[in-house]
This record gives C-alpha cells, sequence and structure tokens, in this order.
C-alpha cells in the first residue's frame, strides 16, 4: 500500500491490547449506565464507537460475528430487546468493512465526518428494533449521540493509535 506523506508506519496492533480497549468500553458503558445519569438517550455508546475503529484498523481480527456478541452482551446488561444492539453492531461492523480502505485515507478530522452516517445508522437500527417490540420513543435527544460519537471519534483514533507507533527517529537499534 503506498503511504501519504506526512503518515506514520505502525506496529501491529497487539491482540491483547484490542481485546482490552473492547472490554474497558464494556465496562465503562456499564458504569456510566449505572452512574446518576443512567442510560440516557444522548450518551455516545462506547463500544460502538471502538468496535467501530477497530472494525475498520483490524477487519481481520474484528469482524460482524464479535461485533453480534458484544450487542448481545450490551443488550443483557442494559435490559433491552435481546438482538437490538447486536443487529446494530453487527451492521455497524458491516458498514466499517465495505468503506474501511477509503476511510483510512483522510485525515483522523475528516474521518470523523466519514463515519458519522455510520453511528446515525447504528442508532436508528436500534431505534427501529425498540420501537417494532413496543418500547417508548427514548426522545429526540437520542440525535444527539451519534453527534458526540463522531466528536469523540479524533480522540479515540489518537489513544488508540499511540501503541502502534514507531519512533520517528531511526538509529542504529530502531532500523524502521
Amino acid at each position: 500500500m503506498i503511504m501519504r506523506p506526512g503518515h506514520q508506519l505502525l506496529l501491529p496492533a497487539r491482540p491483547a491490547f484490542i481485546w482490552g480497549s473492547l472490554l474497558a468500553a464494556i465496562f465503562f458503558t456499564m458504569l456510566v449506565n449505572m452512574g446518576l445519569v443512567g442510560h440516557a438517550a444522548w450518551l455516545p455508546d462506547f463500544v460502538a464507537l471502538i468496535l467501530l475503529f477497530w472494525s475498520i484498523h483490524q477487519p481481520r481480527r474484528i469482524g460482524i460475528g464479535i461485533a453480534f456478541m458484544l450487542g448481545l452482551i450490551i443488550d443483557v446488561h442494559q435490559g433491552a430487546v435481546l438482538g437490538q444492539h447486536a443487529l446494530s453492531y453487527s451492521l455497524l461492523s458491516f458498514l466499517a468493512l465495505l468503506i474501511h480502505r477509503r476511510l483510512l485515507w483522510f485525515t483522523v478530522p475528516s474521518q470523523a465526518f466519514q463515519v458519522l452516517p455510520l453511528f446515525i445508522a447504528c442508532h436508528t437500527i436500534e431505534l427501529m428494533a425498540r420501537m417494532m417490540s413496543g418500547g417508548a420513543f427514548p426522545g429526540w435527544w437520542l440525535l444527539l449521540a451519534p453527534l458526540l460519537e463522531s466528536l469523540l471519534w479524533p480522540v479515540v483514533s489518537i489513544l488508540l493509535l499511540i501503541p502502534q507507533k514507531r519512533s520517528p527517529n531511526p538509529d542504529a537499534h530502531r532500523p524502521l
């Protein structure tokens, strides 16, 4: 793959780091949902955010099956319709697999605009599954969640790519 000027060659992501970040997102989501705010509709879905990041950057390790399993875990935790998050995370992972090569050519801030429709589709599927099963409409604050997730995209991208960065100054001990 031809690299653009100014981009850095990355080390491979360690599987333990990938799974650790996904588990941290699950625990952080559980912590936020059990806190004072509860499961507010405007809160960003941290599991979807981290799942989308790894589906784009490591599509061979994190795929649709893992997205489905993570969705089931979140469904059980939140007491939602079983399969609501699983379906939306699976769609999110599928869409990420479709655009992951094109998306990586953009800068990180412009990637935030590119992933916004994916987050909107994810929340739309969750809302449709909730409404079809007889759930209540969570309110118009739901529209804020995809915007917050896309605003968090650059922060998450920078934080999760830090362990993969190579040293910018090669020397005798670091030839690359």
